[in-house]
């Protein structure tokens, strides 16, 4: 059971912005306005931090989210998707005219129960 999924719109979307940056990495910090949007960036372009919480890959990217915010969504499953429009954030889709979005919907008892739990902190250098 995968805690994050995306629309095939998200996907065109990632595969664009891979092919113009490179490996890319999302990031849900929480916070207000643009800041509880997934954000898209270049891996390496964003630190994750201790407490940041790995929900798990869409389109070979890490989903990333802040803990305070993984307390709120932990019982969510999320879909990224993408809407027209600009948002005020360092997003890489952002000059594509277009934002990424999060829809979500609670998990029923069966798929809560299957959920693998979620690593904590950042991935140690192989």
């Amino acid at each position: 059971m995968n805690r994050i999924d995306l629309t095939p719109a998200a996907a065109e979307i990632i595969s664009k912005l891979r092919a113009e940056n490179g490996p890319l990495m999302f990031h849900q910090s929480g916070g207000c306005c643009d800041g509880s949007s997934p954000m898209c960036y270049a891996v390496g372009e964003f630190i994750i931090g201790s407490s940041d919480v790995l929900l798990g890959q869409i389109d070979g990217c890490d989903f990333w989210m802040s803990s305070d915010q993984f307390e709120y969504w932990q019982h969510t499953h999320l879909t990224v998707d993408v809407t027209r429009g600009r948002g005020a954030s360092f997003s890489l889709e952002i000059p594509l005219g277009v934002r990424f979005l999060i829809r979500s919907r609670l998990f029923d008892d069966d798929e809560y129960a299957k959920l693998l739990p979620v690593h904590v902190g950042p991935l140690e250098e192989v």
